[in-house]
């Protein structure tokens, strides 16, 4: 580990932004608390006393880079990510520093690898993008469920919510990924991302105990598909979303996440399966766990301090899957964070 354990965090005071603070301070690090609003972040920084307050917006280069000096790495958490993902990208490769963030939105994603692939592997910059539930945990279990296969014929993804609290940034973040494809559904076929009109249809999927069998939303294209098809060969990847989840997430009336222990998690609870297959063979990897926001901040922070911690080798935009050993990844979050299954 570094000596250095300074670590910028912007859009500290959203809802995951949070999580991530209370994760680095528990695991010995030194959160630089930041993000847009100086108003919100003063608020925030009142339950941190000690911790330097940094605010910035992501159009004053200038500011992101005070924010960013004397920092080992920065961690991304505010949202929409088509808006802040590229501005602080930026300033982590002129304070050449590692950048990791939690995006979960599909345009940014794809424009992230496209616009800083290049630019950071020249720079000599390690950026870990979508390290979160969406994006980084089922990267994971795929990249670990396919171990020794080179290529599988498919590979579906099947995320079990007993209910998605969604908070007012996942909220404009949707608004911001339909506006940008017209209203247009993604999905994974022949190899490629593509386009799609009108309503998924409904199917169902056989979850494990507990949840069993549910009725869900196939084609339900979440940040995983991008990173997984970074770097694991398959032609066809599908996703399944339970209908309970999804009638939580285009609820007008629904209320955002509540904490129901002093940690400040939900009671959300949510299981993820991902199958790959190749021929008549399939391999299955399962992972448990309590509440999707909290949960991205150990996952985040563990990815963080493997890459200050000197375990990325080369330099580049990179995956979950794509950079570390994914079973040993999943294996350090168990069992506090996740219950895990492989076979």
């Amino acid at each position: 580990m570094s000596s250095n354990q300074a670590v910028a965090v912007y859009g500290a005071y959203g809802h995951t932004g949070r999580f991530v603070v209370s994760e680095l301070q528990r695991r010995g690090w030194t959160p630089i608390l930041s993000g847009r609003d100086p108003v919100k972040l003063s608020a925030f920084a009142a339950g941190y006393p000690g911790l330097e307050v940094r605010p910035a917006s992501v159009d004053e280069p200038a500011a992101l880079d005070r924010v960013l000096e004397g920092a080992v790495a920065v961690i991304n958490c505010a949202g929409p990510f088509a808006s802040t993902s590229a501005p602080v990208i930026e300033a982590a490769l002129r304070a050449r520093i590692p950048y990791l963030d939690v995006a979960a939105e599909l345009e940014a994603n794809i424009d992230t690898f496209a616009l800083f692939a290049d630019r950071a592997r020249e720079g000599g910059i390690v950026v870990v993008h979508a390290m979160a539930f969406y994006g980084g945990l089922g990267d994971l279990l795929a990249t670990a469920a396919m171990g020794d296969w080179t290529s599988a014929d498919e590979i579906s993804i099947a995320y079990g919510l007993d209910s998605w609290r969604p908070t007012a940034g996942t909220l404009i973040a949707g608004q911001v990924s339909r506006e940008r494809r017209d209203g247009r559904r993604v999905v994974f076929a022949n190899g490629k991302i593509a386009y799609a009109e009108g309503e998924a249809p409904i199917t169902e999927w056989t979850f494990p105990a507990p949840l069993g069998k549910q009725p869900v939303i196939s084609e339900f294209t979440m940040a995983d598909t991008v990173t997984i098809s970074r770097h694991l060969k398959t032609p066809e990847i599908r996703s399944y979303m339970t209908v309970a989840a999804i009638n939580d997430l285009t609820n007008p009336n629904q209320l955002a996440p509540t904490a129901s222990d002093e940690s400040g998690r939900s009671s959300q609870t949510f299981l993820v399966e991902v199958v790959v297959r190749r021929g008549t063979e399939e391999r299955r990897a399962v992972a448990s766990g309590r509440d999707i926001y909290a949960f991205t901040a150990p996952l985040v922070v563990e990815a963080m301090a493997r890459v200050v911690g000197g375990q990325v080798k080369t330099a580049g935009v990179y995956t979950a899957g794509e950079v570390f050993d994914a079973a040993d990844f999943l294996a350090s979050l168990c069992p506090e964070h996740l219950s895990l299954d492989m076979h």
